[in-house]
């Protein structure tokens, strides 16, 4: 941390992994704050932290092992107890810089007077120059939370106040088990609490451009882009498709951690493949024209790739396989990961047969976890109604790729 440390203050709403091991760990890393403030609705953990002396520890998984790192003075307090909401809304009105980190963007708006929106509108007065990084993973964080303050004060005066989305892709994970802890050696969250924190060291997280007349970020680790959706479907179509096909196919070869798939040169050669020659060569040919962003030349997305292979296979942040393939229903949305880059890919003249492997996969372990006798193509066109906008060749393109790799899936896992 650095040795200098002005009087700005820092507050996060929601204490996950992610507010803590990257939004709030920044800050304090930054040495750019004097105050953390942190709004969090679990009675029991903000107990929990008060009883420890308001100092909490994280854990960080490097490719050489894992090391523990403190954060003191993190103040928390629940905004559903009115004297907690009182010293939040004054830590808001003192802020430069907060976050959001909250696993939907639907909770922006819920609790009322307690909720999130409600809290800012009431003290994001004018002023006072001041942030909001939204860390939900959606799009349009940042849109749907101003929304949702100026659903709470029509006609207020927010100029002063600027939300940026962000593109977060940092691994990251809250780990409950003390066997589990205690086998890996992991710090708890604080002394006696079944809760750990295992994050990556990884902090190279992108926002929009600071519009706000000389303001100067705090937390300066984080890099501005004028515009952030090239980076968002790389996330999307590259990190997060290529994680869930490597994780759906190491469910079929009986692999319980991601770590276990350095050990399996042909599913990491196929995911690399994957990588490269379809979620890359169809974003490179949608945003590498002009003067492109270094990420989107084979050079860059090479380097990209290789990095993030080394990265989902780290052994010291022993990140399951069941983790990485929960919720396949969701990511087999027709705007998500396994079909939206099948369909980035068909759009530019590539046949995306191994993302196709990675969605068949998927589709039967959505099948059997819904218990369902469902055609698969019946199934995928249910799951899509009402989403599936474009092309109907590229539709029936996705569908059928899928079927013929139903018929592989066997033996590929042999």
């Amino acid at each position: 941390m650095q040795d200098t440390v002005s009087g700005r203050s820092f507050v996060g709403f929601g204490f996950g992994p992610i507010q803590t091991g990257l939004m709030l760990a920044e800050a304090v890393e930054s040495g750019s704050f004097s105050r953390y403030t942190v709004a969090e609705v679990d009675q029991g953990l903000v107990d929990a932290v008060r009883g420890s002396g308001n100092s909490v520890t994280i854990n960080i998984a490097g490719q050489e092992g894992v090391s523990a790192r403190k954060l003191p003075g993190t103040m928390l307090y629940n905004p559903r107890v009115p004297a907690d909401r009182a010293r939040l809304v004054d830590a808001i009105r003192e802020s430069e810089e907060m976050a959001t980190a909250v696993p939907s963007v639907a909770l922006y708006s819920a609790g009322g007077e307690a909720s999130i929106a409600a809290m800012i509108a009431e003290a994001a007065t004018p002023g006072r120059g001041r942030i909001i990084y939204t860390a939900e993973n959606d799009n349009f964080a940042a849109e749907k939370l101003e929304a949702s303050i100026r659903a709470r004060a029509a006609g207020g005066d927010f100029r002063s106040l600027q939300i940026l989305n962000t593109v977060i892709g940092k691994m990251s994970g809250v780990i409950s088990s003390p066997a589990e802890m205690r086998e890996l050696g992991l710090s708890p969250l604080v002394p006696g609490l079944d809760r750990c924190v295992l994050v990556e060291e990884f902090n190279r997280i992108l926002v929009s451009r600071i519009r706000l007349p000389g303001f100067i970020r705090g937390i300066t680790v984080f890099e501005e882009k004028d515009d952030l959706l090239p980076f968002e479907e790389a996330k999307l179509y590259g990190h997060n498709a290529i994680h869930a096909l490597l994780g759906c196919l190491a469910r079929l070869r009986g692999h319980t951690v991601m770590s276990e798939i350095r050990e399996d040169p042909e599913l990491l050669d196929l995911g690399r493949h994957a990588f490269l020659e379809e979620s890359g060569a169809a974003l490179i040919a949608r945003h590498g024209s002009g003067d492109p962003d270094p990420l989107f030349t084979e050079a860059g997305w090479t380097t990209y790739a290789e990095d993030l292979l080394r990265r989902m296979t780290n052994p010291w942040l022993h990140d399951k396989v069941e983790r990485i393939i929960r919720d396949p229903v969701r990511k087999l949305g027709w705007n998500d990961r396994f079909f939206g880059t099948m369909r980035a890919a068909l759009e530019q003249g590539i046949q995306p047969k191994v993302m196709a492997l990675g969605a068949a996969a998927a589709v039967s372990y959505a099948l059997e976890l819904e218990k369902s006798t469902a055609a698969p193509r019946d199934f995928l066109l249910g799951l899509w109604a009402g989403d599936a906008a474009g092309s109907d060749a590229i539709r029936e393109a996705c569908i059928e790729l899928v079927l013929e790799s139903l018929d592989r899936l066997p033996a590929w896992a042999a």
